[in-house]
């Protein structure tokens, strides 16, 4: 080796060897699939040895490749401490911060909470990234992640932030459909990859012979199709009940709610602006008791 390996250079090795592709490594990290291929041929000439093989599956790591993700990814694990430690040092209320969630809890929970945060914080840039992946807050993803299931991942500080209620709803003027049956009934579902969430597996029970019409992963999408007259959603509360043309039907019991986690990094801890963000949204959400059905 004539000099030392950029580490600019192994950030780029990271990216290929999770992505497995080229493409799909450039779009990980925001470079161009050429410079992605020249850096690793520069990289690769540097150690002499070829790190990856073309294989039916993409990119596969040669045995050289497989030794060297293991000392990358120990060189990645202590620049991102580094980062999250001084970048948790500061005690400026202003700089970025990156927040993550679902899109309607987005859109309808936390907006107006940023919103209120951003007139007394002006020099706070909040952006907020509306996904259902989970963000790596070790890999600083994201700095503040709100989701429905609790953190499992090592250093996450999390709390319960509420619960929310859900409940069924049907077009206006639309007929109720007879409950424990639903022949004839058309379903606004979840699409296939969330076919086992609870309220999924509770409206399948209730309208066992309804037909799914239409499906979608997002929540928004299914509100806004059950009041253009498709058919009956389960919705979260605060969502089907802000949503014009569509109305709540009682059952018993009503569709299984969910609860909000919230979660960030220890590293961050002392992040001024983070505990700003996150004293004003557990004050004005995190006191809300569930909905009444």
């Amino acid at each position: 080796m004539g000099r030392p390996v950029d580490w600019n250079d192994i950030r780029i090795f990271l990216a290929i060897a999770r992505a497995r592709t080229l493409g799909g490594a450039a779009r990980a990290i925001g470079q161009s699939q050429p410079t992605m291929g020249r850096r690793l041929r520069v990289l690769e000439g540097q150690l002499g040895h070829a790190l990856f093989q073309r294989g039916p599956e993409g990119l596969v790591l040669t045995d050289e490749g497989t030794t060297l993700l293991v000392h990358a990814e120990r060189m990645e694990a202590e620049a991102l401490a580094l980062d999250r430690v001084l970048g948790g040092q500061d005690t400026q209320l202003e700089g970025t911060l990156r927040v993550s969630s679902s899109d309607w809890f987005g859109s309808h929970m936390l907006t107006p909470v940023f919103a209120e945060f951003s007139k007394t914080h002006p020099g706070v840039s909040i952006e907020l990234v509306t996904d259902a992946r989970l963000f790596n807050l070790a890999r600083r993803e994201a700095d503040l992640v709100f989701r429905i299931r609790a953190f499992d991942e090592a250093g996450v500080i999390q709390r319960k932030l509420m619960h929310i209620g859900y409940g069924l709803y049907r077009p206006k003027g639309l007929r109720a459909p007879r409950l424990g049956d639903g022949a004839g009934c058309a379903l606004i579902a979840l699409d296939s990859a969330f076919s086992e969430f609870p309220d999924a597996r509770w409206l399948k029970k209730l309208l066992p012979r309804a037909h799914v019409a239409f499906s979608s992963n997002s929540r928004e999408v299914q509100a806004r199709m059950c009041a253009a007259g498709v058919g009956l959603a389960v919705l979260p509360r605060p969502l089907g009940d802000s949503v014009k043309g569509i109305e709540r039907i009682d059952c018993d019991p009503p569709p299984p709610g969910r609860d909000v986690w919230i979660g960030y990094h220890r590293d961050l801890r002392q992040l001024r602006r983070l505990r700003a963000l996150l004293d004003l949204t557990i004050e004005r959400l995190g006191g809300e008791p569930a909905a009444q059905p």
